[in-house]
């Protein structure tokens, strides 16, 4: 539930931001730090059973930036290379990212609470 919140905020950001005539790159690289501020914060809570730390949204954000390499590389290739609609390959992104970081979580941010 804590990854569809954050993909509604990540998705709904980045159509926002395409309305506002900012290109795919851009758009995709704040709508995902949005909502990368707001799933911290909830999967500290509600997944791990974890609370919220300086350090541990440094290591959050840490494992977020893989994710969001993830994220905005196949939202460009699905766009640029597959020729899809741009929220379709934004989807394709957060799907592909949502795994990368949920193992990331499980793994390493969270690893001694799980």
């Amino acid at each position: 539930m804590t990854g569809g919140i954050a993909a509604v905020v990540d998705l709904g950001g980045f159509d926002l931001l395409l309305k506002a005539n900012l290109s795919v790159a851009p758009a995709s690289v704040i709508s995902f730090c949005t909502a990368a501020l707001i799933n911290y914060r909830l999967t500290s809570q509600f997944v791990f059973g974890h609370i919220a730390t300086i350090q541990g949204f440094g290591l959050f954000l840490l494992a977020a930036l893989i994710g969001l390499t993830v994220n905005v590389g196949v939202t460009l290739a699905g766009v640029w290379v597959l020729g899809l609609f741009p929220p379709l390959a934004k989807m394709l992104g957060i799907g592909t990212a949502f795994l990368v970081n949920f193992g990331l979580n499980a793994g390493v941010v969270f690893r001694n609470k799980v």
